[in-house]
């Protein structure tokens, strides 16, 4: 399936502890199918909290909660948990989050030049992350070294 262009998705990263990078490492670079399988439900179970914790704080849009899922990553630059919201379906959730900063913001109305609006702010998902991100990255590491004992490493 083609990918379409343009712009990320909203994403909040949890950085990686090293210890994910380094399970793909010893794997050649590669994750076997079987590991990607037995590591990839602890990882959600590890975000779970997360993404429960973005939605909770964005329940006052009707769009932006049901536009934010958790996106699991085994391969590529940025291994790891995301909490992540589609811009197709919610267009305003990165402009409300204004890089997680209170304070209001200017918008032309419908795209008006002429006319134009003052709003507040509403950061939904960088205000959470301090409170979720150290228990993500716990989370991560005890994934890691339960999958890697079970496949023989120390």
């Amino acid at each position: 399936m083609a990918r379409a262009s343009g712009p990320p998705p909203f994403a909040f990263r949890v950085k990686v502890r090293n210890e994910l990078r380094d399970l793909i490492g010893d794997f050649g670079g590669k994750m076997p199918k079987e590991v990607k399988a037995e590591i990839r439900p602890l990882l959600r179970k590890t975000g779970q909290g997360a993404l429960m914790a973005v939605r909770s704080n964005a329940s006052w849009s009707t769009r932006i909660p049901a536009a934010t899922r958790l996106q699991i990553s085994l391969t590529g630059k940025r291994p790891g948990v995301a909490v992540v919201t589609n811009r197709h379906k919610a267009p305003g959730a990165r402009p409300l989050e204004h890089r997680g900063r209170r304070g209001r913001l200017r918008h032309p109305v419908f795209g008006n030049r002429d006319v134009w609006v003052t709003q507040p702010s509403n950061p939904f998902m960088t205000s959470e992350a301090p409170k979720w991100q150290a228990e993500v990255r716990k989370g991560i590491g005890d994934a890691v070294d339960q999958v890697a004992r079970r496949h023989g490493f120390r």
